[in-house]
């Protein structure tokens, strides 16, 4: 049993509650739920789910705020959040990524289609736990011990940052980076860059591979796709 995923579901209304519980358990996912923002943090520190579902508009804290606090707290940095709303605006998809969530998904939506993108969402944490040093992806590949990266068997010359930057991004396919993390993660928190750093370095990236491989995600970040 102790290899049961946890998930925590928050969402004011009653019945959404009862179909994706009654949907995540046939699943064989432990469930446990919240009626409001307030009762989800708590629920969260009680029972350190693996992955919290949080409707926005919720009574209390609303689920981004919810998202904020738990964030914040070492318990639920790796944590994955997925918001669930009826708000399908690009300004509260954006804000809600930014604070950290994994995804994005919009009311309505099918059981299944839910379970299916919590299983993802799993599998995909699952297969980066052990990272292997050289990554390959189709044609592509990106040693990251010798920062070698070879395309149709021919190598390609990246300078450091671009390298970097390549293998953020491939690390996690399909997965959207914020501009902020990537920065983070390629350039440090100590380093000060202009806003189109990274942008350039995508460019180039782009073009020394001649491949289209990167899509930007307008107002977010950047993801890898090939």
């Amino acid at each position: 049993m102790s290899n049961v995923k946890k998930i925590l579901i928050a969402d004011d209304e009653a019945d959404i509650l009862e179909i994706i519980q009654f949907n995540l358990q046939a699943e064989g996912y432990k469930v446990i739920t919240a009626k409001n923002g307030d009762e989800a943090i708590d629920q969260a520190k009680k029972h350190q789910p693996d992955l919290i579902i949080l409707d926005i508009m919720m009574p209390g804290k609303n689920g981004i705020e919810v998202c904020n606090i738990l964030r914040l707290q070492p318990a639920f940095k790796d944590t994955l959040i997925v918001f669930l709303t009826a708000l399908s605006d690009e300004g509260t998809e954006i804000r809600s990524l930014e604070t950290g969530a994994d995804d994005y998904l919009t009311k309505p939506i099918s059981p299944k289609v839910l379970v299916s993108k919590i299983t993802a969402l799993f599998r995909r944490v699952n297969s980066n736990k052990e990272e292997p040093v050289v990554l390959q992806i189709g044609d592509l590949q990106i040693d990251r011990e010798k920062y070698l990266v070879n395309l149709h068997n021919n190598e390609i010359i990246l300078a450091r940052k671009e390298f970097e930057l390549l293998a953020l991004l491939a690390s996690r396919p399909g997965k959207v980076f914020l501009r902020n993390e990537i920065l983070n993660q390629v350039w440090g928190t100590e380093v000060i860059v202009g806003d189109r750093t990274i942008d350039v370095h995508i460019r180039k990236i782009r073009q020394k591979l001649n491949l289209d491989c990167i899509t930007t995600v307008k107002g977010v970040g950047y993801k890898f796709e090939l």
